[in-house]
């Protein structure tokens, strides 16, 4: 290596390491900060016994699309466990009923049929003695059973009792659904509009084809619209719909409300619907939150933590190789800032997130990028100690330090690919965050390091005292010559 060439490749490294990271901060780009670090919750949800591994992939990723869909979510984690687990981690949520909804209802629609319905008084809240636990004393209907059901609208001091059929149509024969603000009525309300398949919208017209056969007035005429056991609406069909003819699929809405959480509801109800429903049920197993106060102190920890290490060990560094610790002090800032920036534009484009691991990861690749320091380092002394000159020490040894460097980073780096491979949650931030940093510690010793070290050698601080490269060298058996006797450029 020349001269020239060593100081055009170093100022290339620094200037895509520094460059790379002062970019993305000057435009706004920071982290994002895992649950750990920034708050938010976790949820394990387990299906029932014998649910085969295709179905719970498949509902992971349509939790992962309903999530998406709320906005406000920092990378939601969605990650099958074990053998019929999911574990969902959402950083940065505010809204956390309305999230757990997203992921934990099943989004089950269908359009049934009533029988009847009557009026009761809030004394009788168990007419037949089938009266489900858990009602909302507000509003809600609860169906009691699969096919012919009875289900409990709770209307302020009122309660609504409707007898419902088997389903007409489900949300298989939907394949879109889309939010709209209705201007009908005095005020306004929000609806959601759903489309049908051929085949559904057919099943829809013959549907209210037969509710349509019966007089204004009659309680058969309403269709009842249930998401989860959930009646949203149980509209009428209207008195001009022809029975022979039917109503127009492309024409019905689902009625959602006016009140200030409608607008709210009605997007959730439409995602559920667009991204359909889950193919298995699911429990709440285990519930976790942490507090973005928490997160915020454990990230403080964190960067404390790296901090003295880095000082700690960078005067270490500048004690013992003197002008070379400048060198490996140097390059811990040219590592970091690469590393940094990989974090961030993964966090950008792909959406990871740094976790408390992660940041572990992170400190425990300071000592590895050290470690190709102080392996490149001794091998200067030991050309040095065998009667070398300064200046060809440092070329000879790069040869045989960078194989070991190599070696070492190669292993560190299957390691880290196997932990990721097979670890789950933040164990996987701690390997990515490792495997990077190895990646990096590879490209950082011979782009910068090698150049930079070439480049210290031939200047003031090479053999110009105490502080120098040649003061950091010690005593060998062989005393090397200052002379140089042949130097090949490569």
């Amino acid at each position: 290596m020349n001269k020239r060439r060593a100081i055009v490749t170093l100022l290339i490294t620094v200037g895509i390491a520094w460059g790379s990271l002062a970019t993305m901060l000057a435009i706004g780009w920071a982290p994002k900060l895992g649950l750990d670090l920034q708050g938010g919750f976790a949820v394990t949800l387990v299906a029932p016994e014998g649910t085969e591994a295709s179905t719970l992939d498949t509902a992971a990723e349509i939790m992962r699309r309903r999530i998406e869909n709320l906005g406000g979510v920092q990378e939601p984690e969605i990650a099958v466990v074990g053998d019929r687990a999911i574990v969902v981690q959402l950083p940065g949520v505010t809204d956390r009923d309305r999230a757990l909804q997203a992921v934990g209802t099943t989004g089950e629609l269908s359009f049934r049929p009533v029988n009847g319905e009557y009026l009761t008084s809030p004394a009788i809240e168990d007419p037949d003695g089938d009266h489900p636990d858990g009602l909302d004393p507000v509003t809600g209907v609860t169906l009691v059973d699969d096919v012919t059901m009875r289900a409990y609208l709770y209307d302020q001091n009122e309660i609504f009792v409707y007898d419902v059929n088997g389903a007409f149509l489900t949300g298989a024969d939907i394949t879109d659904a889309q939010v709209q603000f209705s201007q009908s009525g005095v005020s306004g309300q929000w609806v959601v509009v759903p489309e049908f398949t051929a085949e559904g919208g057919e099943k829809f017209r013959e549907a209210t084809k037969v509710l349509a056969s019966y007089p204004p007035g009659d309680p058969r005429r309403q269709l009842a619209i249930v998401v989860d056991g959930v009646v949203f609406s149980a509209p009428a069909v209207a008195e001009d719909v022809n029975p022979a003819e039917g109503l127009d699929p492309n024409s019905v809405v689902i009625t959602v409300g006016t009140s200030g959480e409608a607008q709210q509801e009605a997007e959730d109800l439409a995602a559920i619907l667009r991204y359909g429903a889950l193919p298995t049920t699911f429990e709440r197993e285990r519930f976790e939150s942490v507090s973005a106060t928490l997160g915020e102190e454990s990230l403080k920890a964190g960067l404390i933590a790296g901090l003295v290490g880095l000082l700690l060990v960078a005067g270490y560094m500048l004690i013992y190789y003197r002008s070379l610790g400048i060198v490996s002090f140097i390059g811990l800032t040219v590592f970091g800032s690469l590393l940094i920036s990989v974090i961030i534009l993964l966090g950008e484009t792909q959406g990871t997130t740094l976790t408390l691991a992660g940041v572990t990861g992170v400190i425990v690749s300071i000592g590895i990028t050290l470690d190709s320091y102080i392996v490149y380092f001794e091998r200067i002394k030991e050309e040095y100690r065998k009667g070398r000159g300064l200046r060809p020490s440092i070329s000879h040894a790069f040869e045989s330090a960078y194989r070991t460097i190599l070696t070492g980073d190669t292993v560190t780096l299957l390691g880290a690919v196997l932990l990721y491979m097979l670890a789950i949650g933040q164990v996987k931030g701690f390997a990515l965050t490792l495997g990077i940093a190895t990646v990096i510690d590879i490209f950082v010793a011979y782009f910068y390091t090698r150049p930079m070290t070439y480049l210290v050698g031939r200047g003031p601080l090479g053999d110009g005292g105490v502080f120098s490269v040649k003061g950091a060298m010690g005593k060998g058996d062989i005393e090397p010559s200052d002379v140089e006797l042949v130097e090949v450029d490569a």
